[in-house]
């Protein structure tokens, strides 16, 4: 959410011709008088109903409009100084404006945000007509966040001269003759001029409106009446596509979400925060670039009949300047819950003469059939459910233990994930929430006895949220078995959608729907899961960006707070014997050379994220990709292979920069280790963790008080 919103808009056709006139002013927009009675309706409502309600004042409005500001120009490419200080000049009078249904302030600094496009494109072109000198010695900030905004028009030229520089560069360090690079980029900054001519009032309603909810809390949104009739279509591709929550960020249309059980996600082959630079129909179709379209353009490339192929050429989302593109073929589906469902599998591992069998159950998601619940059918499809005939099954094979997998599980249904935890704990509390008025309400599970009893550990990863931390936080409490992984992502509240229009007994949609967060789920050890998520007991090194993604990155999170412990009783304090899992799993990664690898792809992956300046001088550029390939040959020589193993070279084709205007732009060497990060994580990890479940099965083993084979009889009340 704290990257920029989607913004939809209406194609006005101008010149293509690099050499075009020059463009004229962009329209004016203005706001409609529903808009504004829509934004008069979401504060009255924000501010008194919202798990936090916040009073719409000179303080909020503030934050409002430096978050809006941010949402139109996150890297500081467009606004000078003196603009920024015209928008704060105006921000204390936006309260009474709203209450006043008036929402000229916002529309006015949209206006100006138009012109700034214009000319700084339109800048952007002129200098292609000239060369550049990549001998001189000069450095580019490609990462703008915490710059300072450019004081005038000069620096702001300045600042261009130096991006398309870099753009010019990142094409000619691939190859490209200078015509040829003088095509693509003027072809690039004419979609992102033609941009700034699409907008219309929707769009800067949607996008303030946005600033307005998520200053609030990050997971308070607004969705104005476009944008919610065309969620399920422009967003999650729910019908039939790739199964991919998408949005737009910086040119490019962007995952922000893998669907669990969807072709993207179960392809293995695309990663949140990949960008999608071109979208092909079937085998050999024409690929079309897409940077710079709209989101709901794309979205209609990408959807299509059942199984047709659709071809996407992603840049991926650590992809450095120089980094390579890749080239995915995947099969258009729909979504079920077959694809979604837990699945099996069994790790042997051998520690010394002693063989055991881990049985592996990995669950996407806290999924539930309702609309089989809701017709009665006793055979519904559910998490909990397909979990239990997993263990049924596992116990027939006779293994010694069970690791749950919850590795970028987001959540799902709450039924599911208090129901699953019964599989393990049998009766007793599972989960504390607090709605708005202070009311704590403890949810549990009624299982008389647990359906496995015997060692557990639980697998997490940064992208383990909301129901999967109610989980691993249930079976931590109670002492149940080990967490392992990284981090949790510290989602830990409730939201749901209010319908304006149904409020206010409109007959057609005409205000919108309001995003809301209404309540926050604790620990039943009194502690939340929000913002901190659940600490792992034994930690396992991860590339997931906990700077960019996670509760913790955004900077208006709700706060950890507790509240009075659930009355629950645990197995037995299993932190006794984590030390000793500790000093058992450093003393085995420290020997194995594949866990060590990964250990250094993921830091110089983190070493890479840090760096915010690039340099634009064509020896050095050239000096640091030959770098990163020696890096390569060196690690596949290393691995038994060369160069060209068999992951090496399958997208060599694709082996270029990206040739539009620059994102998030790492350094190849980011690239590479996030690429390795992500092929090596699964057995990397995944073994690792079966390691240390046989670890704590030993030590359970000659530490009789801790080995539980049925739940305590005070939790069974």
């Amino acid at each position: 959410m704290r990257l920029r919103n989607s913004l939809l808009c209406v194609l006005l056709a101008i010149s293509t011709a690099a050499h075009a006139l020059e463009p004229s002013a962009p329209p004016v927009l203005a706001p409609l008088q529903q808009q504004a009675q829509a934004a008069h309706l979401s504060a009255q409502f924000l501010s008194r109903f919202h798990y936090k309600p916040v009073p719409l004042d000179d303080a909020l409005a503030a934050k409002i409009i430096t978050r809006y500001i941010k949402l139109l120009d996150p890297e500081k490419f467009f606004f000078t100084q003196a603009d920024i200080d015209q928008f704060t000049a105006q921000q204390s009078k936006l309260d009474d404006a709203i209450y006043r249904e008036d929402l000229q302030i916002p529309f006015s600094i949209f206006n100006v945000y138009q012109q700034r496009i214009v000319e700084r494109l339109t800048y952007a072109r002129e200098l292609l007509k000239q060369g550049f000198d990549f001998t001189q010695k000069e450095d580019y900030s490609f990462v703008r966040d915490k710059e300072p905004w450019p004081a005038t028009t000069a620096d702001s030229r300045e600042l261009w001269r130096k991006r398309v520089k870099n753009d010019w560069l990142r094409l000619k360090l691939a190859g490209k003759k200078d015509q040829a690079i003088r095509d693509t980029l003027g072809k690039r900054y004419e979609n992102s001029l033609t941009r700034a001519y699409r907008y219309k009032s929707d769009d800067v309603f949607q996008i303030f409106m946005n600033a307005y909810a998520t200053s609030i809390e990050p997971h308070t949104d607004y969705l104005g009446t476009t944008a919610a009739a065309d969620f399920d279509i422009s967003m999650k591709l729910s019908l039939v596509g790739i199964g991919a929550v998408l949005q737009e960020r910086d040119e490019y249309t962007t995952i922000r979400e893998l669907v669990a059980g969807g072709p993207a996600q179960l392809s293995g082959k695309l990663a949140v925060g990949d960008r999608i630079v071109g979208v092909a129909q079937g085998e050999k179709g024409a690929m079309t670039d897409v940077v710079g379209t709209r989101i709901d353009d794309v979205v209609k490339q990408i959807r299509g009949a059942k199984d047709t192929v659709v071809r996407l050429d992603i840049l991926p989302a650590d992809a450095g300047p120089d980094g390579k593109h890749k080239l995915i073929s995947l099969v258009r589906n729909k979504i079920s819950l077959e694809q979604q469902a837990a699945k099996k599998s069994i790790i042997t591992t051998k520690n010394g003469d002693v063989t055991r069998k881990v049985g592996v159950i990995t669950l996407p998601a806290f999924y539930e059939d309702f609309d089989a619940r809701r017709k009665g059918d006793k055979n519904f499809r559910s998490a909990s459910r397909d979990v239990a005939a997993l263990l049924a099954d596992l116990k027939k094979e006779k293994v010694d233990s069970v690791l749950i997998d919850l590795r970028n599980n987001g959540g799902g249904s709450l039924t599911e994930a208090v129901d699953l935890t019964g599989l393990f704990v049998g009766k007793g509390p599972i989960v504390q929430q607090r709605n708005a008025r202070g009311d704590v309400n403890v949810e549990g599970d009624d299982r008389p006895t647990p359906a496995w009893t015997g060692p557990l550990a639980v697998l997490i990863n940064r992208g383990s949220a909301s129901a999967s931390e109610i989980f691993a936080a249930a079976i931590q409490d109670y002492g149940r078995g080990i967490i392992v992984g990284e981090g949790s992502f510290g989602k830990g509240t409730v939201q749901t959608m209010v319908n304006l229009d149904e409020l206010t007994h409109n007959d057609k949609p005409k205000y919108g729907e309001l995003k809301m967060t209404i309540a926050q789920f604790f620990r039943i050890n009194g502690g939340t899961t929000q913002l901190r998520g659940v600490t792992p007991d034994i930690s396992l090194p991860g590339f997931s960006d906990t700077e960019a993604f996670g509760e913790s990155s955004y900077d208006n999170a709700l706060p950890w707070s507790q509240v009075k412990a659930a009355d629950y009783v645990p197995y037995g304090d299993l932190k006794n014997l984590v030390p000793q899992i500790q000093s058992r799993h450093d003393a085995r990664v420290e020997k194995n050379k594949d866990f060590q690898r990964f250990v250094e792809d993921v830091n110089e992956l983190n070493v890479q994220r840090k760096k915010r300046i690039i340099s634009l001088n064509e020896a050095d550029r050239r000096a640091e990709m030959a770098q990163q390939e020696a890096r390569i040959k060196a690690r596949g020589k290393a691995d038994g292979g060369g160069a060209n193993d068999k992951n090496g070279d399958a997208d060599a084709d694709l082996n270029r920069p990206d040739d539009g205007l620059q994102a998030n732009e790492r350094s190849l060497s980011a690239d590479i280790a996030a690429e390795k990060a992500l092929k090596n994580a699964k057995d990397v990890l995944l073994n690792e963790a079966a390691q240390i479940l046989g670890d704590e099965s030993d030590l359970l083993k000659s530490n009789v008080k801790f080995a539980v084979q049925q739940p305590p009889a005070a939790a069974q009340k």
